[in-house]
């Protein structure tokens, strides 16, 4: 299983755009919201989205979950969740929901973590990043046993790997 993972575009289509281009074999593409786009946008395009506090259109939904293979998926934006401080309140939900895979923006910080089982996901933010200079997005693979987590920048450079 491998997953294209992005967040907080903020109506940077062209970035957005070249990164999926990039990525064309991958089983899903996640985006975790504030695109500030219409969704009627995506409406045509193969990717899981959800609302940011950014996004004004009422048709994004809050939170979107997807089974893909022996995993259950949860997305959200993260705002709704407190992120900023503390992952409790999206641990939480993504128990609740039964997710093996949370992911998460609107801190625009990138991060992995693997916590009794569940591994949380923040890609980074494709236009504003925030704690270093590059912009990011996340390529997460399951390998047997293994979580492989790869953020890289707009130029497909690997930023930080990480493995669980």
């Amino acid at each position: 299983m491998k997953i294209l993972v992005m967040s907080d575009t903020h109506r940077d289509t062209a970035t957005m755009e070249q990164v999926i281009e990039h990525w064309k074999e991958v089983d899903a593409v996640i985006h975790c919201g504030d695109s500030e786009l219409p969704a009627s946008y995506f409406e045509s395009k193969p990717i899981h989205i959800v609302r940011g506090n950014c996004d004004f259109d009422e048709e994004f939904p809050e939170e979107v979950i997807i089974e893909l293979g022996n995993e259950r998926i949860l997305v959200v934006h993260g705002h709704k969740h407190q992120v900023k401080t503390t992952l409790m309140p999206l641990k939480y939900r993504g128990e609740e929901v039964q997710a093996t895979v949370v992911c998460f923006g609107h801190s625009h910080l990138l991060g992995a973590e693997l916590q009794n089982g569940h591994l949380y996901i923040n890609p980074g933010s494709l236009h504003m990043p925030r704690g270093r200079k590059e912009k990011s997005y996340a390529i997460v693979e399951k390998v047997e046993d293994t979580w492989l987590v790869n953020f890289y920048s707009t130029e497909h450079e690997v930023l930080e790997s990480i493995s669980f």
